[in-house]
């Protein structure tokens, strides 16, 4: 058995403020308090110990006794999230008039929107309706993996639409040419990969760290910090990187969005007709909701986690679960009201199927 020593200095207000900040995290158990001694001591700790045992998921702090009934909204909202976007996927997939670029950039929203409410909600719902808290750290991993990388790619998926909507009305004759089948399919596994590369290094950030301590985390699914501060060791590199790296990531693709859409603008306001620039308008309408229903809440959450400290913990939690499946919901529908070749064939399929 591989061993090795750790000094410790430790004082009594250190180890008071220790087993505040554990109690901070929710119920605890008395091997959840493991005393330090006030003096400079050396601890061994037996590295099989660190392969951490299943985690403990809270669920949403100060409203255990809401779950039930808060999950009802959350079931019927996922319900829609799935539903609309499977909808969305059919009829790009057999409308041979929807295999455009732009509805091949929107059916890989569709699917990272999927992805990004499946890794949330079930597991959300198994805590609420079922008690089920229990989750190893195997999973623990896989899902913050999921949540974060289809976060990530979501973002880089409205960066290639604002693209697309670029293309299309600054150099419409160009527009077949430029976005070509080969180029889409460039730039998906691109953007695929870039957030594959982005986010895993988050998973291997935390497989290193030694978890010694209480093991609940005051949440309905793992993401990277809340995980990692239940460490015994220096998380500095954590914090880091998982703030600052697919936050600048993000950050660039508001900007890069930013500009496209100035660019458009100005295109627009050129333009001779006046019907000409509403119909210019009305095909970036749609992405615009998106983006505006995608990155508000996100820096909105963001902000909050920095400068509202006045905000209650039980309202971050909340808004961090309704931000995995509303954008989800919400987007097909969005685009099923406001993009018309959509809304055609959304009422030609419902009505074909009253009729049969």
């Amino acid at each position: 058995m591989r061993l090795i020593q750790v000094s410790i200095t430790s004082s009594a207000p250190h180890n008071q403020q220790r087993n505040a900040d554990v109690s901070g995290r929710g119920q605890i158990t008395p091997k959840d308090l493991r005393p330090v001694s006030p003096c400079s001591t050396m601890v061994t700790f037996n590295l099989s110990n660190y392969n951490p045992g299943p985690f403990i998921l809270v669920g949403i702090p100060g409203l255990e006794q809401c779950h039930v009934w808060i999950g009802i909204p959350f079931c019927i909202i996922y319900i829609v999230a799935v539903v609309g976007n499977c909808i969305l996927l059919y009829l790009i997939t057999v409308e041979r008039s929807l295999h455009e670029p732009m509805f091949s950039f929107l059916a890989m929203l569709a699917m990272t929107d999927l992805v990004l409410s499946t890794a949330g909600v079930p597991r959300t719902l198994s805590i609420f309706w079922l008690g089920a808290r229990e989750i190893t750290f195997p999973g623990c991993l896989t899902q913050m993996f999921f949540l974060h990388y289809s976060f990530v790619l979501d973002s880089a998926i409205l960066m290639a639409m604002a693209f697309d909507r670029y293309v299309a009305i600054c150099s419409p004759l160009r527009y077949t040419t430029i976005l070509t089948p080969r180029t889409i399919i460039k730039i998906a596994v691109g953007i695929s990969f870039r957030s594959f590369c982005i986010i895993l290094p988050v998973v291997f950030l935390l497989t290193r760290l030694p978890f010694c301590r209480t093991r609940i985390i005051p949440h309905t699914y793992c993401e990277h910090i809340g995980v990692a501060r239940l460490a015994c060791a220096d998380i500095s590199v954590n914090i880091w990187y998982g703030f600052g790296v697919p936050i600048m990531t993000v950050i660039s693709d508001v900007i890069l969005i930013a500009v496209s859409y100035s660019l458009i603008l100005r295109a627009v306001f050129r333009l001779p007709s006046r019907d000409a620039r509403h119909k210019a308008l009305g095909t970036c309408g749609s992405h615009v909701c998106v983006i505006l229903m995608f990155y508000t809440p996100a820096f909105f959450s963001i902000l909050a986690h920095r400068f509202g400290h006045n905000v209650s913990r039980t309202f971050h939690i909340l808004f961090a679960n309704l931000y995995i499946v509303i954008p989800p919901a919400l987007n097909p529908i969005v685009y099923g009201v406001k993009t018309k070749q959509i809304r055609d064939k959304v009422i030609l399929l419902f009505s074909t199927k009253a009729t049969e």
